[in-house]
């Protein structure tokens, strides 16, 4: 007679070895790296440092200057107050790098940098996390917005907090939100505005409590320089932003048109320096940031490579900055 042959039983300290497999020494768990992928590289100092673009400041700092310089010719020495001048140039700076951050973080987040050809970015290239990249950006936005509070309350001319508020809004919106109207091709128009005219006649306004013509005329120069390196930062970039569909002025005028438009840009601001050459007798000197500038213009003509367009921006940026601080030496003294 034989006897039935029990039933075989599993384990239960074996269940969970079945259920959760390793491979190559990493759990399956969710939430794990899988196998094979290496983990991300970590931002460095010089990094982040990169990510702010020093390169793009000085067209922060050239229509501070120029505001500010207008300004003691129209107030006088005895009405312009160095201190808030100062704290007119911090709140630019400050702009500035809140924007290159959020231009990162929302490029990042849309794969718009997936394929840059030019310098690479914090979240396209997984160096920081987006949140990282986003955090840092607000930290600027919140430290320019103080400085700001702080220069309107000292002039008392309270409904400047609205531009103030235009501003950090126009910067957010250049690439972020759901409609960025940079992916539309009205950056250049925007970046002439702000980075031009408001920062100018603002410095100037903020400083003394008027503007005058000489200070509309230098903000037009300071926007026509802003928008010119905006121009060479995207034809840089003009087969990667199309494929993406990011339909930048650059993608929609096309690669000739905006070597020309670049050519016209950053040439129109010496048009203008006729008029204060005819005032200041020292603004003749400006013309030798023209020793830049040509070469620029040859420069962006036949460039081929993202290097070449990399040394255009960093040359436009420095003409610009130079032209300014000459023509606001010339105005004020």
């Amino acid at each position: 007679m034989t006897t039935p042959s029990k039933k075989p039983t599993v384990s239960k300290s074996v269940a969970p070895a079945r259920a959760q497999k390793v491979v190559g020494g990493k759990s399956r768990k969710p939430g794990g790296r899988p196998p094979g992928v290496a983990p991300a590289p970590v931002a460095t100092l010089r990094d982040w440092i990169g990510g702010a673009r020093l390169r793009t400041l000085p067209l922060a700092i050239a229509p501070v200057a120029l505001g500010a310089a207008t300004a003691y010719v129209l107030g006088g020495p005895s009405q312009w107050h160095p201190v808030r001048a100062l704290l007119c140039l911090a709140v630019a700076l400050g702009l500035q790098v809140a924007v290159n951050f959020s231009n990162d973080y929302s490029d990042g987040i849309r794969g718009t940098d997936k394929h840059r050809v030019g310098p690479s970015r914090l979240t396209g290239s997984g160096a920081a996390t987006p949140r990282a990249v986003l955090t840092v950006a607000l930290v600027f936005y919140a430290l320019s917005a103080i400085v700001g509070v702080i220069v309107v309350v000292a002039s008392g001319q309270y409904w400047l907090l609205a531009v103030g508020v235009a501003c950090i809004v126009a910067a957010w919106f250049y690439t972020g939100g759901k409609k960025p109207y940079g992916y539309y091709g009205f950056g250049e128009i925007v970046v002439f505005v702000f980075f031009g005219i408001v920062a100018t006649v603002g410095t100037t306004y903020v400083l003394v409590g008027s503007v005058s013509l000489e200070s509309w005329l230098a903000g037009t120069a300071a926007g026509l320089f802003a928008c010119a390196v905006l121009v060479v930062n995207n034809l840089r970039d003009l087969p990667q932003d199309r494929s993406a569909g990011k339909r930048t002025l650059s993608v929609l005028i096309g690669d000739v048109g905006s070597r020309a438009l670049f050519a016209v840009l950053i040439l129109l601001p010496y048009v203008i320096l006729v008029l204060f050459s005819l005032v200041y007798v020292n603004a003749p000197y400006a013309y030798l940031t023209m020793f830049i500038a040509v070469p620029v213009v040859l420069i962006v003509s036949t460039a081929k490579r993202a290097a070449e367009f990399v040394l255009a921006l960093q040359l436009s940026s420095v003409t610009a900055l130079v032209f300014a601080l000459t023509l606001a030496w010339a105005i004020a003294f």
